[in-house]
């Protein structure tokens, strides 16, 4: 069992349980998966891109990545519909939560000028997205043999009824947020 599973079952869930006061030991917020998404514009040039950022999610989440295609033509960007164009991977159950500790404890700290994350990238119904400029942060990722240095999204879906029990969840995995509070 992963590391952060063991301490959610074990200890999160009932400090969540008392901190938002609610009766029932299932009411409380859990993460249900994680989205990792890798942007390739210039793919459209060159598929090989689109492979190298296959291989790139693939070790950075432990999964294995598929390519995204577009969904529609567009003439002014010369991208036709079905075009291979960026890289994603869903992660559930116990890789999500090998990602996430890896993330919190390993991957942020290592990010340049780093000063917590934006509390105010929630959606409104619990998830939390964030975007990375680096992917060179994650220790998988031979820095020697990367040719370009891309970004990534990461979405963190969870369960929550509203972002300030999101917030609550997130920050006992010791999500690095800013100081401030969800409205």
């Amino acid at each position: 069992m992963s590391r952060l599973l063991d301490q959610y079952n074990n200890k999160i869930r009932e400090e969540l349980k008392s901190k938002l006061g609610l009766s029932n030991l299932f009411e409380v917020p859990k993460l249900i998966k994680i989205i990792v998404n890798m942007g390739v514009g210039e793919g459209k040039e060159d598929s090989k891109l689109i492979d190298k950022a296959v291989q790139d999610l693939t070790l950075i989440s432990g999964q294995q990545a598929v390519k995204t295609k577009s969904k529609k033509a567009i003439s002014g960007f010369k991208i036709r519909a079905g075009m291979p164009l960026g890289a994603k991977v869903t992660l559930r159950n116990k890789m999500m939560y090998e990602f996430l500790d890896r993330l919190v404890n390993i991957a942020i700290p290592r990010i340049r000028d780093f000063r917590g994350l934006n509390f105010k990238s929630f959606d409104g119904s619990g998830n939390y997205s964030l975007g990375i400029k680096e992917h060179v942060i994650f220790p998988e990722i031979n820095f020697d043999k990367v040719e370009k240095i891309r970004g990534m999204d990461i979405t963190i879906c969870t369960s929550a009824k509203d972002d300030n029990e999101a917030l609550e969840l997130l920050k006992s995995f010791n999500m690095p947020f800013k100081d401030q509070q969800v409205n």
